[in-house]
Parts: C-alpha cells; structure tokens; sequence
C-alpha cells in the first residue's frame, strides 16, 4: 500500500466522528446504508455528514453508489485490510503471528 495513501488514510480516521462512521459502515457491511440513515444515526447533521464522507471517500475508506434518490455509502474493505496489513506487515519481526493474518470477514468474500 502506497504511504501516501495510509497517511491519508490514518488522517481521515484520525477524527472522532469519521471514525464513528467509518466504523458504523464497518458494521454494515457491503450492503452499507443510505446517508441519511448514517447521520440520524449517529446525530450528525447533513452538511457536517458531507463534509466527513468526502474526506473519507478521498482517503479511499468509503465507496458510494446512487439508488434512484438516495445514496448509500459502504466501507472500502480491500483499503481497511489493506492499510491494516501495511500497519502489520513487520509484526513479530516477519514471522507469521495473529496480528498479520488478517481475516476476511466482509467485502467481495462468498
């Protein structure tokens, strides 16, 4: 994974409510919700909403996609594992340990 990338990344998710709905999609899963779901759920106001999702859709860790008028955003799992892997890829010394065998536990998995 790019550095850049992390930094942005990390950077994103360094905020408390970003992280809240970066998290909240997280739970979600592909299926992910609609935007006004993730505001009243978490007691955001829309513009404050817009202005975190365009930072985390600029670090890579949210996706979005239009359903007739409303638009669902999902957590990006290939980047959340990826910057996780980069985060754990020297763990232990090199050696295989728990922290750098990440699981797949949502995304594109059957």
């Amino acid at each position: 994974m790019d550095s850049n990338l992390v930094v942005r990344a990390l950077s994103a998710l360094a905020h408390e409510s970003r992280l809240a709905i970066f998290r909240l999609l997280v739970v979600a899963g592909p299926d992910g919700k609609a935007a006004g779901e993730i505001a009243q759920q978490l007691g955001l106001s829309p513009s404050s909403l817009s202005f975190h999702l365009k930072d985390l859709s600029h670090a890579d860790l949210v996706k979005s996609r239009q359903e007739g008028r409303f638009i669902f955003y999902t957590a990006n799992f290939d980047a959340m594992t990826g910057l996780i892997g980069f985060l754990t890829e020297n763990c232990c010394a090199g050696t295989p340990c728990a922290a750098s065998s990440v699981s797949d536990c949502c995304g594109d998995a059957p």
